[in-house]
């Protein structure tokens, strides 16, 4: 698939089949996404994939803060994936002081470039996936054992979808696009 094409057809998908995702599958969307740009080169993002029923289910119905909409799309797919990142490194330099006035910031803006790139190479793979911000740290990490260290930065949700979502009005380029002269 070409880049654009990638890009433009990738979607929030909430309806999946019940064709598992493998780790074979994982394994190849996780390799392609530690091509995401992070601070440094830092790669702090790690990928937990959750593929157990019972797993998902307790994520999906402990953590997702009674979000319902989240809770029903979560509870029917084949995989969620816990997406943490490795805490006091994106943004610092090696003696611990900020390298620029953005403090911890990197940290989340290099989980959203690592979240996007995974989503773009599971779509490019043939699966769909959503991420969903809205969840209980404390409750995941009752599920899932994170490492010390490690913070939740988002839940995807992933597996081969069931559905075809329309793409979203976009706003034009004049609205988007300032061109500082």
């Amino acid at each position: 698939m070409e880049a654009l094409e990638c890009i433009k057809t990738r979607r929030s998908v909430r309806k999946f089949t019940e064709e598992p995702v493998t780790r074979e599958q994982l394994a190849e969307v996780v390799a392609a996404a530690a091509y995401a740009p992070s601070w440094k080169n830092t790669q702090t993002v790690r990928y937990n994939a959750v593929l157990n029923k019972e797993k998902i289910a307790s994520l999906a119905n402990d953590c997702m803060m009674d979000f319902a909409f989240n809770q029903k799309t979560a509870s029917h797919a084949p995989a969620v994936v816990v997406m943490t990142s490795v805490k006091g490194r994106s943004g610092y330099e090696r003696d611990g002081s900020f390298s620029t006035s953005k403090g911890t910031h990197w940290q989340s803006f290099d989980a959203g470039v690592a979240a996007e790139t995974f989503c773009l190479a599971a779509h490019a793979y043939g699966l769909g996936t959503v991420v969903m911000g809205v969840f209980d740290e404390a409750e995941v990490k009752k599920v899932v054992d994170i490492p010390e260290g490690e913070e939740v930065a988002a839940l995807i949700v992933l597996g081969h979808p069931a559905e075809e979502p329309q793409a979203p009005t976009r706003k034009d380029t004049d609205t988007l696009l300032r061109v500082v002269e």
